[in-house]
């Protein structure tokens, strides 16, 4: 039996998040149906986290168990000529079998973009959100100072969260403007339910003036959800990494 992890690229808008449900398309179900056709083994793989349906990813991760012989650097090409267009494998190599792609998960790092633009661009449209109005990037960034560290996201995650507890670690946190585009990029070693949206929601709320930087620090210590802002759409959020401290095998 080998343990093989592989990391994937996908296009979230057609989708109903990463994990399989009972219902709706999802990467998960694809993958493993890929498997499927690819070995004949079925197969659930293990990912190092959830998106949300509409949420992309450039870099996630999932591991999975199998008897199959094909050779490690055959995965990708053998299984992207049986999935979707929107779903692309980027590698796979050997892991030892204690590996899992979530609990050995160090960090991970997810953007979140929005286009400051007139008007929407037609091509881009899908990864980006759209936010014609003036917003203060450096209040913004100001706010977001506030979140790193180790802390209590009580208030910037969704009320349905089923984590035992709240407390997460942000590493690196900062915007980067190319033009009207900006991107928030986020690095943690894990994110509660919704996290990253509800920040960029609430921070959008800073750059729109309604807040001011310092509020964050208020909300976050308030460990209420209600004293936070909306939740940012889903469609401008995308994993870009996940790191972990091992020795590809293969």
């Amino acid at each position: 039996m080998r343990n093989i992890c592989v990391k994937v690229s996908y296009d979230g808008s057609g989708f109903n998040g990463f994990q399989s449900q009972p219902y709706g398309r999802t990467v998960q179900g694809e993958i493993e149906k890929a498997i499927k056709k690819l070995t004949g083994e079925t197969i659930i793989i293990i990912g190092s986290g959830r998106t949300d349906a509409g949420v992309h990813a450039q870099g996630q991760m999932f591991n999975f168990y199998t008897e199959s012989t094909i050779p490690t650097q055959r995965w990708a090409i053998a299984l992207n000529t049986r999935l979707p267009k929107d779903i692309v494998i980027i590698e796979a190599f050997d892991v030892p079998e204690h590996f899992h792609a979530r609990r050995s998960a160090k960090r991970k790092t997810y953007r979140y973009t929005i286009d400051l633009g007139k008007f929407p661009d037609v091509f881009g449209r899908q990864f980006r959100f759209h936010h014609p109005t003036p917003l203060d990037i450096d209040a913004m960034r100001e706010g977001l100072t506030y979140l790193v560290g180790e802390h209590d996201f009580t208030s910037f995650t969704s009320i349905h969260s089923t984590k035992p507890h709240h407390i997460r670690t942000i590493y690196e946190a900062d915007f980067i403007q190319e033009g009207p585009i900006v991107h928030m990029y986020v690095t943690g070693n894990g994110f509660l339910y919704n996290m990253v949206r509800v920040i960029m929601g609430t921070l959008l709320w800073v750059g729109e003036g309604k807040l001011v930087p310092s509020d964050i620090k208020r909300i976050l210590e308030g460990r209420n959800r209600s004293l936070a802002g909306p939740t940012a759409m889903p469609h401008g959020l995308m994993l870009m990494d996940v790191e972990y401290f091992i020795e590809k095998q293969g």
